[in-house]
Parts: C-alpha cells; sequence; structure tokens
C-alpha cells in the first residue's frame, strides 16, 4: 500500500498503521485483485437497482451516471470525532444565530464586525423574511459543513451549506451496501451506526412545527420533481421518514394554512422539508414564473401556519465571502472560541487582499463567491499561464464576485485503483440537525478525489464517495 510523504495519510503514520484503521490493513492486503473487482461490480448493481443515479451536492450532469463508489471506507476514532462533532455543533449554533440576527436587529453589523453591504445587498438575503422569528429561532435546520483534513489534530471547513446541503443518501446508502458485502469487517470492528439519520430529522422538523400546528405534526418533503439531479435522495427520505413527497402542485394554500391534495380530500401540512431554492418557492413573493412552487406559502409562512425547512433566506449564512466572519460569529453570539478553524481567506473585494491574490495567483485557489460543484474555481498550482491570465482578467473585472484560499495539503486515504491501493485526498460533509437539540450521526458523507494527485473531489470533476467510519467508543 502506498504512502505519500508530502500529505497527511490518514492510515500511515512512521510507517506504522494508525490506530483507527487496524482492522484494515490484513483485509486490503488479503483481498486478491479478482475478488475486488467482483465485489466493485457488484457495488454498481446494487447502486444501479436502487437507482442511486444522481448528481451529489445538485452538480446536475447525466442522471443516469453513478458516482463512483470506492469500498475502502474513511476512519475516524471515537475521540476524534468527539472534536470534530463539537466543533460542528458549535457552528451550527453561531450560523443559526447570525441568521436570526440578521434577519431581526443586526446586532452584529451594528457591532462593526461584519460590512452591512455584505449581508443586506447579499444576494441570498430575502427581505420577504425580515423581522420574522420561525420557530425555536431556527433558519438553518440542516446545516452541511464541509470539512478538509491537513494533519492528525488539524481540520478546516472548507464552506458552510445552510440551505438545502444534499448527500446524505449516499452516507446511507454507502454504509448500506458495506455491510452487505463485507458482514465479517462489521463483527469484527465497533462502528458507530449511522441509520438513525432519517429518524433523528423527521424529529428534528416536528421539533420546529409552527405555533398554530395542532397535535402531531404532518411533515412533507417538497421536490422540484423527478428532472430534477437530486430527486433520488428527495424520495429516499421520504420512504425512510414514512413521510409524504409532494410537488408545488400538490399543495394549496387557503386561510393561514397550507394543505396537501390525497385521495382522502385535503390534509393540513405543519412542516414543509422543501429541496427547492428561495427563487421558486412561491410565485406570489419571489419569481413569478416559478411552476414549482406554492402560491401564497410565505404568507402561511408569516403567519405561523408552516414552518419551511431550512428557511427562505438561510443562504446569507453560507455565502462565501460571509463564510470568513464565522469565527467572529462564534465568538460574538456564543462567546467561546471557535473549535474548527475557517481556511485563511482573501477577498478580492479588498483592495490590498486583491493585490496579494493577483500577485500570487499561481499558488492559491480562487472562487466565486456564489460557485458550487467545483465550477467557478481556479486551482493555480494545477492550472496553465493561459487559464491563470484568463482568470486574471475575471477577477479584475468584478473582484468581489471571488474570494481566494492557499492551496491545502489535503489529507489522503487508501483508495482501491487499478493497481491496488493507492492514497487519494478526501474531504467530508457531516450533517448537522438543528430543532429542538443539535445533534448529528456519526459519520457523513466522504468524497473522494479518485484522479491521482488531484484535488478536487466533487463527483462533476470525477470525484467518488466513500463509506465514513466512526469507531464506536
Amino acid at each position: 500500500m502506498g504512502q505519500n510523504q508530502d500529505y497527511f495519510n490518514e492510515m500511515f503514520e512512521s510507517g506504522a498503521v494508525r490506530p483507527p484503521y487496524r482492522g484494515l490493513g490484513d483485509w486490503a492486503e488479503s483481498m486478491p485483485a479478482e475478488l475486488r473487482s467482483l465485489k466493485q461490480s457488484e457495488a454498481e448493481k446494487l447502486f444501479r437497482r436502487i437507482g442511486i443515479t444522481f448528481a451529489v451536492y445538485g452538480e446536475g450532469g447525466d442522471p443516469d451516471r453513478l458516482i463512483p463508489f470506492d469500498m475502502f471506507p474513511r476512519v475516524f476514532s471515537a475521540e476524534e470525532w468527539r472534536k470534530l462533532e463539537r466543533g460542528i455543533k458549535q457552528r451550527a449554533k453561531a450560523l443559526n444565530a447570525f441568521l436570526l440576527d440578521v434577519y431581526g436587529r443586526g446586532e452584529i453589523v451594528k457591532a462593526g464586525l461584519i460590512p452591512q453591504h455584505m449581508v443586506y445587498q447579499n444576494e441570498a438575503y430575502e427581505r420577504a423574511v425580515a423581522g420574522f422569528k420561525p420557530p425555536r429561532g431556527v433558519y438553518s435546520h440542516i446545516v452541511g459543513i464541509d470539512l478538509v483534513r491537513t494533519g492528525p489534530d488539524e481540520f478546516f471547513v472548507l464552506e458552510d451549506n445552510c440551505r438545502t446541503p444534499s448527500g446524505v443518501s449516499y452516507m446511507l446508502e454507502n454504509r448500506e451496501i458495506m455491510m452487505r458485502m463485507f458482514p465479517q469487517l462489521f463483527k469484527e470492528n465497533r462502528i458507530a451506526p449511522v441509520e438513525g439519520y432519517p429518524a433523528l430529522l423527521k424529529r428534528t422538523l416536528a421539533s420546529v412545527a409552527p405555533q398554530k400546528c395542532e397535535g402531531e405534526p404532518t411533515v412533507a418533503i417538497l421536490t422540484p420533481g423527478h428532472f430534477n439531479s437530486a430527486y433520488y435522495e428527495h424520495s429516499f427520505l421520504a420512504d425512510m421518514m414514512g413521510v409524504e413527497l409532494v410537488e408545488g402542485q400538490d399543495l394549496f394554500v387557503e386561510g393561514d394554512f397550507v394543505w396537501m391534495r390525497t385521495t382522502e380530500g385535503p390534509k393540513r401540512v405543519d412542516v414543509i422539508y422543501r429541496r427547492i431554492d428561495d427563487a421558486f418557492i412561491d410565485p406570489l413573493c419571489f419569481r413569478p414564473d416559478s411552476m414549482l412552487g406554492v402560491p401564497g406559502l410565505m404568507n402561511a409562512y408569516r403567519s405561523g401556519g408552516v414552518t419551511i425547512a431550512s428557511a427562505p433566506g438561510a443562504g446569507v449564512a453560507d455565502d462565501k465571502a460571509i463564510y470568513t466572519f464565522v469565527p467572529e460569529m462564534v465568538r460574538f453570539y456564543l462567546g467561546e472560541e471557535p473549535i474548527l478553524k475557517n481556511v485563511p481567506t482573501w477577498q478580492c473585494a479588498r483592495e490590498e487582499e486583491l493585490k496579494y491574490v493577483l500577485d500570487n495567483l499561481p499558488d492559491l485557489v480562487v472562487k466565486e463567491v456564489h460557485g458550487s460543484g467545483g465550477y467557478g474555481m481556479l486551482v493555480g498550482p494545477r492550472s496553465s499561464k493561459g487559464q491563470i491570465e484568463a482568470f486574471r482578467s475575471k477577477i479584475e473585472e468584478t473582484p468581489e464576485n471571488y474570494i481566494a484560499q492557499p492551496t491545502l495539503s489535503l489529507s489522503t486515504c487508501p483508495t482501491f485503483v487499478e493497481e491496488g491501493v493507492a492514497p487519494r485526498h478526501v474531504d467530508l460533509r457531516p450533517y448537522c440537525l438543528v430543532g429542538e437539540r443539535i445533534e448529528l450521526v456519526p459519520g457523513g458523507l466522504t468524497r473522494v478525489a479518485l484522479t491521482d494527485g488531484s484535488l478536487v473531489v466533487n463527483s462533476s470533476q470525477g470525484g467518488g464517495v466513500k463509506d465514513t467510519w466512526v469507531m464506536a467508543e
């Protein structure tokens, strides 16, 4: 099994196998190549049979394309996970406090900690919810925090996803398939379970039912429909939670309430877990040409007749320029030091930082403030002179649209490749649920850059996924 000295290898340290991976060394070494390819095609067949063929993180592309699955799990010790869990919960709490504040009194802006224009002129800031306090003061109910590791104890947050982070069905199905293919591995290793996620999600959503809810809350998932790249996940979660999957045309507003059309007549819906963007949820409030939303939904929401999760306007907290202020949010709202660090970030909107970025483009990663899915970015060390110069012109034209970061030495994890097992770069997206409590299952979605040397793990750029293990105490 190869070792790469330039990056932190999560399995090996000074030539020895690190404790979390002890149960996997012999397993990988003793698996003949024929058995490995047999298991790999078995995994692909299972993925096809259950219909997991959507682009992770809403990246679009071929709806029938499989995201490559790597059978070598990524492993965290219970101790490593404890630190991560504390940091993730702290961050989710601070992001929600920020959202409640900027749609209310705006104390953090008044204190001069975040420039006013970055919040109130942000395209993700929704004036329609200013002054409204959602149930329990929660704006972002499912927070996906993307993490990278650079050393034994060094974890950095790459970005926050406060709107509708996807990929959780992969976390659950990766585990299901691994347990089916390698039952012995699970007997020999004590691995914390992730299958409780749908029950936790349902409990979280029910805990933010609106004031006017009577009795047991009715939860529904609002999907844009089967042409959406994450439709499999919408239907998967609806099945797992035992709730209805609805499209805009299945709902209507009457009085202060939202109703679902059923064969037995209209049924009231209390909590809508929406998987469509703000712009499309209500044609009377946002885009009038939207065919995906529910006319009048925002009136019902503001009058306390229904809860929308995550709340319209939550996206202002996951903007890449706002990201740079999250450590300040932790200090300002919680009075604590951040447990998880941000990646050092230069904002091109600031003149002196722009100068540094333009002078050092070949060494930096530059991202669009509103970009996602690995698009609209420049990885300086991996780009040609021509690409760098073309990107330089874009930054000079609209500097406020870009931020820049150093090229991090992402950790590597053993991965099955054609020639055997080799280290490949990985990141992690855990899913933090925020309602009556803040909780998360032990694990998340590990994405892996399958191309040798590549740091881009997005599925649209050739990345794959792995099962993520947290060793039980």
